[in-house]
């Protein structure tokens, strides 16, 4: 392992922080074949990614699970989740479709919403596709923006916006309706705890306390903590506190960084304290954590 969890733009590229209004498309053959079918865990800074498993299948891991998949299946990937896979030699193919997270903004007219409710059903990543005419619709979508993508004729972009439009919410009605019989309920996601999640994302190393993020929301402690708790069924702390130890785990299991490493990075006052910490979460402590998954 390396000390640190790499980052890309697509896999195997630097990061590209000015990428904007940014949709590409691959077949999971033209880069994974080159890789000897391996993709190792890496996450990207700012795309989401869909892809459409037509053939074969494998192992991927997301975050610090390890999770078998297998055709026809379409995985959900948000952007900074660690991510990576082992696809069966020469038999899996399929579609990557990746686009960065403003070019979501086509997805709705409320911002942010549809990709935050695409990140919600990317809890369970895998989407078996039981419905042969179902994945032959995502299949032709996929292809025909795969051929805007490659000819970039006239009138393309929006184009290609259209048909992340229509990829994106058919895989997302197979998402919501997989455990429900068949009942497609695509609820708006709450903007409150939207707001609260991105600035959890972008603060949770050095801010935990929860008045800080209620002063940026413009919202009492008491009053975030009771918005939050009702939309999600736990406090706003705990989010936090959850978002500390995915970090956490990311680092344990896909670096070879020291603990005590990790635990000045996520700003804790003393590894000590970072194993606390973890051991009230998990029940186990960061070594063992890393010990169990072979790290």
């Amino acid at each position: 392992m390396s000390n640190a969890l790499p980052l890309f733009h697509l896999y195997g590229d630097p990061p590209d922080d000015r990428a904007f209004d940014f949709i590409h498309i691959e077949t999971v053959a033209s880069r994974c074949s080159i890789h000897d079918w391996t993709i190792r865990a890496h996450r990207h800074r700012n795309l989401f990614q869909i892809l459409l498993i037509e053939r074969g299948g494998g192992e991927m891991t997301f975050d610090a699970s390890k999770l078998a998949f297998a055709a026809p299946a379409a995985i959900l990937i948000p952007a900074a989740i660690a991510h990576g896979f082992r696809f069966e030699p020469d038999v899996t193919d399929g579609w990557v479709v990746s686009f960065t997270e403003d070019a979501a903004g086509v997805l709705t007219d409320r911002s942010g919403e549809a990709l935050a409710r695409l990140r919600m059903l990317a809890a369970e990543p895998v989407v078996p596709i039981g419905d042969e005419t179902d994945r032959t619709r995502l299949s032709a979508l996929c292809a025909e923006l795969a051929e805007e993508h490659s000819l970039a004729r006239e009138g393309y972009r929006l184009a290609m916006r259209g048909l992340l439009v229509l990829i994106a919410v058919g895989v997302a009605r197979l998402a919501a309706s997989r455990a429900r019989t068949g009942a497609v309920t695509l609820h708006p996601a709450d903007a409150t705890v939207m707001q609260l999640r991105a600035l959890i994302d972008e603060f949770f190393r050095t801010e935990r306390l929860l008045d800080f993020y209620a002063e940026k929301l413009g919202m009492s402690v008491d009053r975030l903590n009771d918005h939050v708790k009702r939309s999600t069924g736990v406090t706003a702390g705990h989010l936090i506190r959850q978002r500390v130890l995915t970090e956490a785990k990311r680092q344990l299991v896909f670096t070879a960084q020291p603990i005590h490493g990790i635990a000045e990075e996520l700003t804790f006052a003393d590894p000590s304290h970072f194993a606390r910490f973890f051991r009230k979460q998990t029940g186990t402590t960061p070594h063992e954590f890393r010990d169990q998954r072979g790290g």
